[in-house]
């Protein structure tokens, strides 16, 4: 469900972000999160239950998460703005694989098809980052280090770094003391909060979006809070690291739908990479 509710709101998104930019874009879908959970968790009483509750750790946990969440977040949507989505989204999803390495080091045991699966997931995004280039009578790889090509690569490789550390801090230290849905509400609230704050000082400001941009913020708000739920959810009952894993096929909803409406076309060794990360995901679960 998270793979599928990301893949959606990482599509909407896309849109989003050539209409009012990276920045607006992060802030203003946090909208439906914030009220949708709120009143959940006051009608369930879960929000009085947690705080009462909980200790102090893994809210301090929480934060930090919720501070990798919004790096990870701006970095990745950028790369949607610049980049191809087909090719951005692949390399963003292999966050799973800096998960599965610190579940792995922090405990959890990995079976071989799983170290295999990583080996295949790292050798995916070599291959997205570097299409090939045909001339008469030769065939090689060449690097993108020109332009939005570029920037898009290295944006999708450092939201991977950041989503994974942010999962893994959600999995180990945050869901474990404030279950399933509060860390999704905590990072909601938190995020427009930091972004007013920092507004300033980035020199992007929030001015309120008008018209059919809504439309596009309430669907990737929508989809990603749910997307949220689904995997802090998954975490309680499995391990960690396969549930990470699962997640990031949503590269595979928002490749199937860049291709479908977009009509965006990648060359042959990219579409290799983008099967080999798909290869190596779903090793991992077998």
């Amino acid at each position: 469900m998270a793979a599928v509710f990301w893949g959606l709101g990482d599509f909407l998104a896309r849109y989003a972000t050539h209409r009012i930019g990276t920045y607006r874009t992060l802030c203003y879908l946090q909208c439906v999160g914030i009220v949708g959970l709120t009143i959940y968790l006051l009608v369930t009483g879960e929000l009085p239950h947690v705080f009462t509750h909980a200790s102090w750790q893994p809210w301090i946990w929480a934060l930090v998460a919720t501070l990798l969440n919004i790096a990870s977040s701006l970095a990745l949507y950028r790369a949607f703005q610049v980049g191809a989505i087909s090719l951005v989204s692949p390399i963003a999803a292999s966050y799973a694989v800096v998960t599965v390495i610190l579940a792995f080091l922090s405990g959890e045991v990995l079976t071989g098809l799983q170290n295999v699966a990583i080996v295949f997931v790292l050798l995916g995004v070599i291959f997205c980052s570097t299409p090939s280039v045909r001339q008469p009578g030769r065939f090689f790889f060449s690097l993108p280090w020109r332009g939005a090509s570029r920037q898009g690569i290295l944006l999708a490789l450092l939201a991977s770094l950041g989503y994974g550390l942010t999962f893994w801090v959600l999995g180990f230290f945050v869901t474990p003391g404030l279950g399933g849905i509060t860390p999704v509400w905590f990072i909601r609230v938190l995020t427009p909060c930091v972004l007013l704050v920092c507004s300033p000082f980035v020199k992007l400001p929030l001015t309120f979006p008008r018209g059919s941009v809504w439309w596009l913020l309430l669907g990737t708000g929508f989809f990603d809070t749910l997307a949220y739920i689904a995997y802090t959810s998954g975490m309680q009952p499995g391990q960690i690291s396969l549930v990470t894993m699962l997640s990031s096929l949503y590269s595979a909803v928002t490749v199937l739908l860049a291709w479908l409406f977009l009509r965006e076309r990648l060359q042959r060794t990219q579409w290799l990479g983008i099967l080999v990360i798909f290869v190596g995901i779903v090793l991992v679960n077998l």
